[in-house]
């Protein structure tokens, strides 16, 4: 994962990046060049196999972490553009609002800004939880960890999807398309080696998905 011990680029971006943007035929995201720009040349196949000797456990708790605290490195970089007035919604693409939900199963629709800020403590929450992320020694991880951790990336993807949709423009003024398309297709090899995304659950993404398996970078 050392390849993603990155300092975000300036927030200067050349003007040739948003010369056409209202001329854009599909998503920016899906659009060359951008598209194309990776820190990782190949795929990710040999990065999110299990390494020998090391525990399952052990390597889905490691990964879920790091996945989550760069993603939190990203959303903090364009915050400021994600507010309750530009995000009424956590919304990721035509038609696909997410809803939260609390300990009880309520639904409710929430802004974007209160619906990640919800998440994340949540998660934090949970990767703190000494009875569910063990760190002592001896200590063995509960038979439910798979489940939590399916949990955590189906929300960790929601976040994605919604930065994907609604703040790329920001990505790409502040020069980190290369870092973030990299993050994204790390997360989905991982995911895809454990299994720890639905088919549905990617519909939002499943074009860049697609794009980036055809080309060879996700496995």
């Amino acid at each position: 994962m050392n390849f993603l011990g990155f300092s975000f680029g300036k927030k200067n971006a050349k003007s040739n990046k948003h010369k056409s943007l209202q001329q854009q035929s599909k998503p920016l995201y899906l659009s060359n060049p951008y598209v194309n720009h990776m820190l990782v040349q190949g795929n990710f196949k040999t990065i999110v196999e299990l390494p020998k000797y090391v525990d399952v456990n052990e390597w889905l708790s490691f990964n879920t972490f790091e996945f989550f605290n760069h993603l939190n490195l990203f959303y903090g970089s364009i915050t400021t553009f994600c507010t309750p007035q530009a995000c009424p919604t956590m919304s990721a693409g035509p038609g696909v609002e997410y809803t939260w939900s609390d300990s009880l199963s309520k639904k409710a629709k929430l802004s974007a800004p209160q619906y990640i800020d919800y998440m994340t403590t949540s998660m934090e929450n949970t990767l703190s939880d000494e009875s569910i992320f063990p760190t002592k020694s001896g200590v063995d991880f509960p038979k439910e960890l798979p489940s939590v951790i399916k949990r955590m990336f189906g929300q960790m993807f929601r976040l994605f999807a919604h930065i994907y949709h609604e703040h790329y423009d920001k990505v790409l003024s502040l020069n980190e398309e290369p870092h973030f398309n990299s993050l994204f297709a790390h997360f989905i090899s991982f995911a895809k080696e454990f299994d720890l995304l639905e088919k549905k659950e990617l519909q939002p993404l499943s074009e860049l998905v697609d794009t980036m398996s055809k080309n060879g970078v996700i496995p």
